[in-house]
């Protein structure tokens, strides 16, 4: 939403200076650009923490987890000849 107000902001005030519309333009894809890479970087410093819980319960689940082993051998394949 802040980018969005900034966006507007930015482009009424390069209209009253009297900025040409090739310079406003211009000027705005700068500034939207520039936002959204700062609204992502952003995004991503708040979903840090949750990535590196994610990360951490992903690395004990699987140190604790055993791998299973197979009971039961299916009796159609036990005495099969290969050809």
């Amino acid at each position: 939403m802040a980018e969005i107000l900034f966006v507007l902001g930015f482009f009424f005030m390069l209209l009253m200076t009297g900025i040409s519309l090739i310079g406003m333009i211009a000027a705005m894809v700068v500034g939207f650009a520039l936002m959204m890479v700062g609204g992502l970087f952003t995004v991503v410093i708040k979903m840090l923490p949750w990535l590196l819980l994610a990360i951490a319960v992903v690395w004990i689940y699987r140190a604790y987890k055993q791998p299973e082993k197979q009971r039961y051998k299916s009796s159609r394949y036990k005495n099969r000849r290969l050809p």
